[in-house]
């Protein structure tokens, strides 16, 4: 039984242990479905449940983009951590009714200030695309598949109108969330989807101008969670608290770069801050990699591992000098 059931005030349901709407839990099934089918062909898995899987995201992302009121979903834990839960009676700071869809929390577990997460927001956009032609060619669903390719088109757009900002010192950037309008929120948290991360979800291309822009403010100091230190340097976020870095921005920061200097450095600090341990973990402090949250993390591992061999298949000579 999940520790949160009889306290959290949400409409919790079997066979979940912490109800909190984050736009990428609905997406990541998607993009290792069309990925496995890409690279295997298979369409066995793919059957009547998973077209109707399909379907019940698309009708959840369009309750949460509270064209229609603020939808069926509500949040809200007894809890003296702020990130921990969502105000105004669970639906968070209003928004806009603007195309894009509302994420209580981040990928991190920690709530949104501003509800239209930019990154996810992003990740959805590509993901629907992905489901329409799963939908289209292997279930025959056109109307469907019109309705994954409208709803994306509808938050591309969006996005196109209200995720770009103008910064003082780096031009037009992408902010990390916006509430329609005009408000905006400037920073970067390692998890992913994030906005350093975008080339990697497929959502702009690596040389895209407002990506670079948004690459270089987010891996500075312009972003309240880029930490530096002497163990290395990548971004954080306030689910670990202030200068604890996360590999995962560090795998990530590698994994969109074009340069082999970069990519050398992230690798060579991700192999330095494991903390005699062997793995990659949650966090690690920027001065001392011995000071880490959570001894196994699955989710940075895994990322670590799809590094290692993205660098062996495109750059084989470059790992040797690592």
């Amino acid at each position: 039984m999940s520790e949160w059931k009889a306290t959290d005030i949400t409409d919790m349901k079997a066979g979940i242990h912490e109800r909190k709407w984050e736009i990428d839990s609905l997406c990541y099934p998607i993009r290792l479905a069309y990925k496995y089918w890409k690279t295997t062909g298979d369409t066995s898995p793919f059957d009547a449940a998973w077209k109707e899987a399909i379907a019940l995201t698309v009708k959840t992302f369009k309750e949460q983009q509270r064209k229609k009121g603020d939808g069926p979903y509500t949040f809200q834990r007894n809890t003296a951590w702020a990130t921990d839960g969502v105000p105004l009676g669970g639906y968070g700071y209003p928004t806009k009714p603007v195309g894009l869809i509302c994420s209580m929390f981040r990928p991190s577990d920690d709530a949104t200030i501003f509800p239209f997460l930019i990154p996810s927001n992003f990740f959805a956009a590509v993901s629907l695309k992905q489901a329409a032609e799963m939908v289209n060619k292997i279930s025959n669903d056109s109307s469907l598949a019109n309705e994954c390719n409208s709803l994306s088109g509808e938050i591309i757009n969006a996005l196109k109108q209200y995720a770009v900002v103008s910064h003082p010192a780096m031009g037009k950037v992408y902010a990390y969330e916006v509430n329609g309008f005009g408000s905006y929120n400037l920073m970067d948290d390692a998890n992913v989807p994030s906005l350093l991360s975008l080339p990697y979800l497929s959502a702009t291309a690596v040389n895209d101008p407002v990506y670079q822009n948004t690459r270089k403010l987010v891996l500075s100091s312009y972003n309240p969670f880029f930490f530096k230190g002497k163990a290395g340097e990548g971004i954080g976020g306030p689910h670990a608290g202030m200068y604890m870095i996360w590999p995962l921005s560090v795998t990530m920061r590698a994994l969109t770069s074009n340069s082999d200097a970069e990519i050398k450095q992230c690798v060579q600090w991700l192999i330095k801050t494991h903390g005699g341990t062997g793995f990659m973990h949650e966090s690690f402090h920027k001065d001392d990699p011995t000071k880490f949250t959570r001894k196994w993390f699955a989710w940075a591992n895994t990322l670590f591992g799809e590094l290692i061999m993205e660098v062996y298949e495109r750059k084989s000579s470059l790992l040797k000098t690592i």
